[in-house]
This record gives structure tokens, C-alpha cells and sequence, in this order.
């Protein structure tokens, strides 16, 4: 995929860039596969913001992706790659013996007609999902699982990969995308390759109101508010408002904010 720019006939379109979406299929969601999405703008059950700038945003309905790949041996091949508005990497809907359908993230230069795989004893090709312990070493991996089972929890995103560099006993380490060095189960699953679209990051929205389409709404910056309102509000002029900070408090720049977890334990190098 590459990224596409626009003519400027318009204001909007002036600085507007945007993925070119040529490679992808023009078929219609998989209807056993879809289920509608509802939006909560927000709002708690009592009907109250507990998420500011969310809301508005265009229809959608889910597509239930496969993040456990149980189907184990049994080869599926790739009749479309599809856009997923509730997600930023492309989906591939697989077709395996037998005529059932599944959708998964679709890796980068996985194409339609390819075959796929799922469980021990794969071969570690692009798509195919086998457990971290039969994986080589130095394979870049998505879609990793936290716990054998659970599903697919890591690198999931469009353009990421997390890499295997070593194996301690009953665990292998990854390296993360964002750095960090952990240790998970061996019999925990992977996909191989990395996750398709990685031009996403480099798309400009070009107006406020596309943003609207995604479901997000204005966000006021803090230091144009009122004292009442903000920890950084008030002052006279163009003050700076003190220390960068959220509007409860919480400091913006070095404060470490990551709660303690049980898994704390299986961190090898924590994130930049």
C-alpha cells in the first residue's frame, strides 16, 4: 500500500493524505461474520461523561476476527483482504476445508490465494500461527498471546511487530514494539510476520471534520480554560499554566503512571 495525495479543490484536501486502499478487495463483509456495534459516546451506565471527546462518529458494524486460531491443522486459504473500520491493520478472510470462514489480521504481503495454518507443527510462514517455542529465533511476530488460549493480545495494531531473541527455559523473550523486553509462556501462540498497513501512521486527516467520521469530538487544551476547570487554566494572557499536567492532576512529562501488575515479575527491560 501506498500513501495517496489529493489535489487541492478544495481547503480540506489541501494538506489531506490518506492510504491507497487499490490492493484491497471491493467485496462485501463475510454476513456470518459481522454483529452490530453499539456506542456508548462516552457516557457510563448512569449516563454520565467518563470519557471526554468521544461520540458522534459513522455506523459501524464489528467483524468478529479469529484471535484464538484453534482451528489447529487444518490449511485455509485467503479469498479477500478487507478494510476494518474498528481497527487500523487490514483483515483477511480465510476460507478453510470444509467451507468454514474466519476473518484474521491480515499480515503485511500476505495476498489473496495464499495458504494458511494454525497449531503446532506449521511451518513459521507469513500467516501461519504455531506456538512461540517452534518459532526461529530473530522472527518478527504479531498477534501474541499473553496466556496459551486467551487470544491474541500483543501487536495488533497496523505496521507492528514485536521480534523472538532468546528462549529461558519454560519462557521466551520478545522484544515489543514499544521496546520492552518480556518473558512469555513457550506454548503461547504467535502469528508470523508483521501486521498489514504500515503506511497508517503517515496519513493526515486534513480537516476536523474527518475526524468527526472516526467518533472523536473537539478537545479544548487546558491551559485555555478557567482555574475551576483545569489545574493549568486561568492567568492572564498567554500564560503557560505551570507544570504540564492532566486536568486530575496527574503530571504529563516523566510521571510514572503504569499501576503495579502480577506479570511486573516477567519484564525484562520496561519500555523507552
Amino acid at each position: 500500500m501506498a500513501i495517496k495525495k489529493y489535489n487541492p479543490i478544495t481547503p480540506g484536501l489541501r494538506q489531506k493524505t490518506s492510504v491507497d486502499y487499490s490492493g484491497l478487495s471491493k467485496d462485501k463483509p463475510e454476513k456470518s461474520l459481522i454483529t452490530k456495534l453499539k456506542k456508548s459516546g462516552g457516557r457510563n451506565h448512569d449516563g454520565k461523561m467518563t470519557m471526554r471527546n468521544r461520540g458522534g462518529g459513522h455506523k459501524r458494524r464489528y467483524r468478529i476476527i479469529d484471535f484464538k486460531r484453534d482451528n489447529h491443522g487444518i490449511e485455509g486459504t485467503v479469498i479477500s483482504l478487507q478494510y476494518d473500520p474498528n481497527r487500523t491493520s487490514f483483515i483477511a478472510l480465510v476460507e478453510f476445508k470444509g467451507g468454514e470462514k474466519r476473518y484474521i489480521i491480515a499480515p503485511d504481503k500476505l495476498s489473496v490465494g495464499d495458504k494458511v495454518q494454525a497449531g503446532p507443527g506449521s511451518t513459521p510462514s507469513v500467516g501461519n500461527s504455531l506456538p512461540l517455542g517452534e518459532i526461529p529465533l530473530g522472527s518478527p511476530i504479531h498477534a501474541i498471546e499473553m496466556r496459551p488460549g486467551r487470544g491474541a493480545a500483543l501487536a495488533r495494531s497496523a505496521g507492528t511487530s514485536a521480534t523472538l531473541m532468546g528462549r529461558e527455559g519454560k519462557y521466551v523473550v520478545i522484544k515489543l514494539p514499544s521496546g520492552e523486553q518480556r518473558r512469555i509462556l513457550s506454548t503461547c501462540q504467535a502469528t508470523m510476520g508483521s501486521t498489514s498497513n504500515p503506511d497508517h501512521g503517515l496519513q493526515v486527516l486534513g480537516k476536523a471534520g474527518r475526524k468527526r467520521w472516526l467518533g472523536r469530538r473537539p478537545r479544548v487544551r487546558g491551559v485555555a480554560m478557567n482555574p475551576v476547570d483545569h489545574p493549568m487554566g486561568g492567568g492572564e494572557g498567554r500564560s503557560s499554566g505551570g507544570h504540564p499536567r492532566s486536568r486530575t492532576g496527574i503530571m504529563a512529562k516523566g510521571q510514572k503512571t503504569r499501576k503495579r501488575k502480577h506479570s511486573d515479575k516477567l519484564i525484562i527491560t520496561k519500555r523507552k
